[in-house]
């Protein structure tokens, strides 16, 4: 019995610990540092190198003065960093302003407004037709110091951007609408490419299409096209002028059909035509009412008082003619 429970209060006791585990309970845990820690100790040794640099520049004076003033023109800003950080107060310029030796370093930011052509570019349209599309982007720097701390290249990136834009925006458009909607289409891209691009300190002032070119047999189909319309038009056109035309010589004819005196007036004038002509021979037309008299008649003693009344219709023409062409000759 004694044994049994001497065994017993043995193995109910507490297990030894392994050497692994001594070893783990011996490690004391260590906190990683927080971010307040590293930005005290950081500005410490910023502090420092801050007090070191001014120290190099009084003891290089007047030396110091070359490398620590810096100019920008008016059409430049200067965005500074110290240690690698932005300085606080923005970009500097434009003017003269000052940098710290081996800790402040400097980018010049040009605000001028610049010019992309944007190469030309194949797009299916919306009616599967294959087009190439150039254009023109102008745009500037709005925001100097976030065009160097957002993006590491302005310019490459707003190029590129238009690219795509271009290409996705004549994508959803039919071919009737590219051709003849070009401001509308313009203004579009310019929207879209301000709206991307205000994150990078870039201002897309202005969008231009240049230039659409088609397939060369669609440009024959088209001005088979309209050379057709135009041909379709004259003929409308032609038609409509020998309507008017007829219409007013009916009016005209009957005018003179109903007044003798007009018919006359109008015999009359076509002598008178005739007769400012300079040719050798002269044509003289009869009256068809005379001609039809001769016609008629059978009365020998008519027919010649009537050939008498016609040659001296005829002398007396003739006459007159032949005043008409000396006063013309004057």
């Amino acid at each position: 019995m004694q044994t049994s429970m001497t065994m017993m209060s043995t193995t109910s006791g507490p297990k030894p610990l392994s050497i692994v585990d001594q070893r783990r309970a011996t490690i004391v845990p260590i906190n990683p540092p927080t971010e307040e820690d590293v930005g005290d100790k950081s500005s410490t040794c910023g502090t420092l190198l801050i007090f070191l640099s001014v120290a190099l520049v009084i003891l290089t004076l007047p030396f110091s003065l070359f490398v620590c003033f810096k100019v920008v023109q008016e059409y430049e800003r200067a965005v500074i960093f110290r240690l690698g950080r932005l300085m606080q107060g923005g970009a500097k310029g434009p003017g003269i302003f000052f940098i710290l030796p081996c800790i402040d370093s400097y980018a010049r930011v040009d605000l001028r407004t610049r010019t992309y052509d944007v190469p030309p570019q194949e797009v299916l349209t919306k009616d599967s037709v294959t087009v190439s599309v150039d254009a023109v982007v102008y745009y500037r720097v709005s925001n100097a110091t976030v065009s160097i701390a957002n993006v590491e290249n302005a310019h490459h990136s707003t190029r590129l951007l238009a690219q795509t834009t271009l290409r996705n925006t004549m994508g959803t458009r039919h071919l009737h609408e590219i051709l003849s909607e070009r401001v509308s289409i313009s203004g579009s891209m310019q929207v879209q490419l301000d709206e991307a691009t205000d994150a990078w300190g870039i201002k897309v002032e202005r969008v231009e299409i240049k230039d659409v070119r088609l397939p060369v047999q669609l440009q024959r189909a088209m001005a088979a096209e309209a050379e057709a319309a135009r041909e379709a038009r004259a003929k409308v056109i032609a038609a409509e002028g020998e309507q008017k035309a007829s219409k007013a010589l009916r009016e005209a004819s009957e005018v003179i059909g109903g007044s003798p005196a007009a018919l006359q007036l109008r015999y009359l004038q076509t002598l008178s035509t005739i007769s400012a002509e300079k040719n050798s021979t002269i044509v003289f037309p009869l009256p068809i009412d005379l001609i039809t008299y001769f016609l008629k008649t059978n009365d020998e003693n008519t027919k010649q008082n009537a050939k008498a009344a016609a040659a001296a219709i005829a002398r007396t023409t003739v006459e007159a003619i032949a005043q008409q062409q000396q006063s013309t000759a004057m």
